[in-house]
């Protein structure tokens, strides 16, 4: 079987708060990418790339590779720095 990332999808540029980025995906890696040469849109043989399972917490995405026997690496999501700042602090300085 092939190798798998699971990770958390980062949040779309229209998006500014913290609202579903709750999910992890189980991807699968591919290697066999080619460039067709008739119209040069990537293409590959594979149809695994073309997966994209949803998984509402880590562990049924880690449960589920394990039962597939599917090699996984796992991407931790980075945490975010938030200073807290009060409004009078604009006028302190």
């Amino acid at each position: 079987m092939k190798k798998a990332k699971i990770y958390i999808p980062n949040k779309s540029p229209m998006q500014s708060g913290l609202g579903k980025i709750d999910k992890w995906i189980l991807e699968f890696e591919t290697k066999d990418n080619s460039v067709n040469p008739l119209m040069g849109w990537e293409s590959s043989s594979d149809t695994l790339n073309e997966l994209r399972l949803e998984f509402s917490t880590k562990e049924l995405a880690l449960n589920y590779a394990k039962k597939m026997k599917i090699d996984y690496e796992i991407i931790e999501p980075k945490k975010r720095k938030t200073v807290k700042k009060s409004y009078a602090d604009n006028f302190l300085n």
